[in-house]
């Protein structure tokens, strides 16, 4: 009974509600407690799962390739096609500069075989996706320079695993353990691997445009939302497993799926059913990475595992710091950047796997290196707190001017700007013009130093954080403009300083109608969403070109916004009951509908010619 599947899923997702919370409780990444979670639960604690966890680990690296795809949705193909540079170039140094310093450090010190070491360097050099990207995600880095530079690296990581497993069946010289290890139907096929993997490439590309999304076409004209659910998890899991037949990352797959629908009208749509899933996988992968850990084989030799995992983080974090360097990242994003890719990744475990089958190196040494790879993505987050609390204030864009102190922010303005993005930038700008000093806070140091140079005294700084909205004045202020560009942490922002300085004025950023809502909850009746306006401008101009006068169409456009706003209060009440949301939604759609007309034929007189004089010359004239 015990060994049930309902039982173990009430123990896998009771040691996640229990654990995460108390990770975030103590300041510390929600990876943490599932890493944790898993440690606790696994064969060597309270001994609850399977034998290391494995059982799960199958199921769970799905989350890791729904991951891939989602972030493929969100990346337009064009931009992706010019960071092409960053990432041949920051990936190819990464991965070649790791595995040659690792590969002659282990050749000199440990004396293994070549084909060992090599296998070995090769595994390790690779870095954990799944960790680094929820990382990047839960404190806003993704958009910020060490963000671009992370994903690139950790693409080019992905497309490395190709190359990596064609190349290790050529290092062995014994007999292969088992025949399917490669995964792959075309492994036996010599040079027509290559044209057979690129034509699947160009099948996804082609079948994308021609095929899927046409289907999803068929499938959302059924307006059932659980068979679009289905679709989306249908289309991953068929790209990801062709992808695998033909010796290919599935995770890239997923990925190279998710870039050819990122400018389809369904984009959000499948993003939005994934996303759920994509969260619950990851976390049962962390689960299981944390239960996997062997910690008999560790405790059978601490000293070499702790030891080795030690030096190994302290070369790729130098490899890294050096790769940086060259392509002239700040300081303080060059370190964090550094800290977050030192550690090994799941597709370690893969390499490690293999290269055993191939009799490359003995099971007792792979098993010794997953233990190594293992300990070091649970060390990532705890490097990164080390870096956010002691490291990072002492580095960043104050030693380019040393004469500054951009620490200590000296002066109290009334209003204050955290974010100074696109949208935060703007208003900034506005203030400044109408003579109105504003203090400026934002984490991203390229972006901090690019605006002190063009003239704008920003502050480099978490505005999470409750030290600097204390030095930034927030108890004397009379405006908080919360600006920031990752909606999550704009709304944690907007949450500290509701808690803390109840009497400052908030006006924020929402990014759509959910965020507004979350708002709203949080006592905050002041919020723009980001494509309202322009969506509103757009609409009166149509309007115009129809033959509207542009009063007419102002007067209206403006009311839309004022009925709209209106109307979040009262969704917002009832957000949580389905039924009751959309019939709400409903109501208020039509009232809005009948509130507008009612305006525009009430007011259809002399007063709708205002700021119409031209109009009505040449009406005269017509006349």
């Amino acid at each position: 009974m015990a060994d049930g599947f309902f039982f173990q899923a009430l123990i896998y997702l009771a040691s996640a509600v229990l654990c995460v919370p108390i990770a975030k409780k103590l300041g510390l990444s929600s990876i943490l407690g599932y890493l944790f979670a898993g440690i606790i639960i696994g064969p060597y604690v309270l001994g609850l799962i399977g034998q290391e966890g494995q059982d799960i680990m199958h199921f769970a690296e799905f989350g890791v390739v729904m991951m891939l795809f989602l972030i493929g949705l969100e990346l337009d193909p064009h931009k992706f096609w010019r960071m092409r540079r960053i990432i041949i170039g920051m990936g190819t140094l990464q991965v070649l500069g790791t595995t040659a310093v690792l590969f002659i450090a282990c050749s000199f010190v440990l004396r293994w075989e070549w084909q060992a070491t090599l296998a070995i360097s090769l595994a390790l050099t690779l870095s954990s996706t799944a960790i680094v990207m929820q990382t990047m995600k839960e404190k806003g880095l993704t958009k910020t320079s060490m963000g671009r530079s992370s994903f690139a690296i950790l693409l080019f990581q992905d497309i490395a695993v190709i190359p990596i497993m064609a190349v290790l069946p050529l290092l062995a010289d014994g007999a292969v353990e088992n025949k399917e290890a490669g995964q792959s139907l075309i492994s036996h096929l010599g040079w027509l691997q290559a044209p057979i993997v690129l034509g699947t490439i160009g099948m996804v590309y082609v079948g994308g445009r021609l095929i899927i999304i046409p289907l999803l076409h068929i499938v959302a004209r059924t307006r059932l939302q659980e068979l679009f659910t289905a679709s989306a998890l249908l289309l991953v899991m068929g790209v990801s497993y062709m992808m695998q037949l033909v010796g290919l990352s599935p995770a890239l797959g997923a990925f190279m799926a998710g870039l050819v629908l990122a400018n389809s009208e369904f984009r959000h749509e499948l993003e939005g059913d994934i996303a759920p899933f994509k969260g619950l996988l990851l976390g049962l992968f962390f689960i299981g990475v944390g239960a996997s850990i062997n910690f008999h084989l560790i405790m059978a030799d601490p000293a070499f595992i702790i030891i080795f995992c030690t030096i190994f983080n302290i070369i790729k974090f130098f490899v890294l710091l050096a790769v940086g360097k060259i392509y002239k990242k700040s300081s303080d994003q060059n370190i964090l950047f550094a800290f977050a890719l030192s550690q090994a990744g799941e597709f370690g475990f893969v390499i490690l796997a293999f290269a055993t089958q191939l009799n490359l190196m003995a099971t007792e040494l792979a098993n010794q290196m997953m233990a190594v790879i293992a300990l070091s993505m649970i060390g990532t987050p705890f490097l990164l707190i080390i870096n956010e609390k002691w490291i990072d204030p002492f580095f960043g864009v104050k030693e380019k001017q040393p004469k500054n102190n951009y620490d200590s922010i000296d002066e109290k303005n009334d209003v204050i700007i955290a974010g100074f993005g696109n949208f935060g930038s703007t208003i900034g700008r506005l203030l400044k013009t109408n003579g109105i000093p504003a203090t400026v806070l934002d984490m991203d140091s390229d972006r901090v130093d690019s605006l002190r140079k063009m003239g704008f005294k920003v502050y480099y700084g978490d505005a999470s954080r409750l030290e600097l909205l204390k030095a930034a004045g927030c108890e004397n202020a009379k405006l908080f403009i919360a600006a920031i560009d990752n909606p999550r942490v704009n709304l944690q922002v907007v949450e500290m300083i509701k808690k803390h300085f109840p009497n400052l004025k908030v006006l924020a950023r929402a990014r759509n109608r959910s965020d507004a809502f979350e708002l709203v909850d949080m006592g905050v009746n002041d919020f723009y969403r980001e494509n309202m306006y322009s969506a509103v401008h757009l609409g009166v101009d149509a309007l115009v070109e129809l033959g509207h006068r542009r009063y007419t169409a102002t007067r209206q456009g403006q009311r839309f916004i004022k009925y709209d706003e209106q109307a979040i209060f009262r969704l917002a009440e009832k957000r949580h009951d389905k039924k009751a949301f959309l019939m709400t939604a409903l109501e208020e759609i039509e009232m809005q509908e009948q509130l507008l007309k009612n305006d525009l034929y009430a007011q259809l007189g002399a007063n709708d010619h205002a700021w119409q004089s031209a109009d009505l010359r040449k009406e005269a004239e017509e006349e």
